[in-house]
């Protein structure tokens, strides 16, 4: 099915109410044999409103402003910054992901007001950068933990590319590139569309996470939640489901 086809689609499923998704979810499930589908997304909804402001933030341009978070700065007392400016959609843990169902948020979406390839995203703390020979819209910095000096943890920051591929990171940092210093600050990219291989269209953003170390000081895998940790002490900002924080979300007094 075309893109523009799959995004009308998405446009549509938005704007049903909770009972018609839910039967849409449950008609889903019978077809895919997943039989708590419709049940797992209708409690989701109930678990978080990240989804109300989402749609508020698509379907009315000019509320944009009034739930835009910039700190261009740290927030008192915490050592990171957040890493672009724009709508912080969800939350970690969320359970309100459309594409991202059946498992929970690892990080935090930032939505920017701008085009793709216009919104900057940033460093959010000194470190090591590396971009995978793979990797078209991401990369990652390791970091020693500002809170646990005795270990190390990684930022990992993604969707820095058109849908088409065309790569938004700037070209300080190529594929291929391994343990390259950067400074807080530091420009990474821009904000984009980038999903790969998934046809489900998710709107402009930075999804940025704090992923763990692996043993042998290798990341772990940031799409397992177990593997990440939750960003608000890191940002002084309310970032995990369970604090329920209003938009736009500010430092914490």
């Amino acid at each position: 099915m075309p893109r523009v086809h799959l995004r009308r689609s998405f446009q549509v499923i938005k704007r049903l109410p909770l009972w018609a998704k839910f039967l849409l979810g449950v008609g889903g499930a019978a077809s895919l044999g997943i039989c708590g589908y419709g049940a797992i997304f209708l409690y989701s909804q109930t678990q978080s409103d990240s989804n109300r402001y989402i749609h508020r933030w698509f379907d009315d341009p000019t509320s944009r402003p009034d739930l835009i978070t910039v700190q261009r700065e740290p927030c008192p007392g915490a050592p990171f910054l957040l890493p672009s400016d724009g709508f912080i959609g969800l939350l970690w843990r969320d359970p309100a992901a459309p594409y991202n169902i059946l498992r929970r948020h690892t990080g935090v979406d930032i939505f920017g007001n701008g085009d793709p390839g216009e919104v900057p995203v940033y460093a959010a703390y000194d470190g090591y950068l590396t971009r995978r020979d793979d990797w078209v819209s991401s990369v990652i910095i390791e970091h020693r933990d500002p809170f646990n000096p005795a270990r190390f943890i990684w930022t990992y920051y993604t969707h820095m590319a058109s849908e088409d591929g065309d790569s938004f990171i700037v070209d300080a940092f190529p594929p291929g590139t391994t343990h390259q210093w950067v400074e807080q600050g530091t420009l990474l990219g821009y904000q984009g569309e980038y999903t790969g291989s998934s046809p489900i269209p998710i709107g402009l953003h930075l999804h940025f996470s704090i992923v763990e170390s692996e043993a042998d000081g290798s990341f772990k895998s940031e799409g397992n939640l177990d593997n990440t940790l939750d960003p608000s002490p890191y940002l002084g900002l309310s970032l995990n489901i369970d604090s329920h924080p209003s938009r736009p979300i500010r430092c914490k007094s």
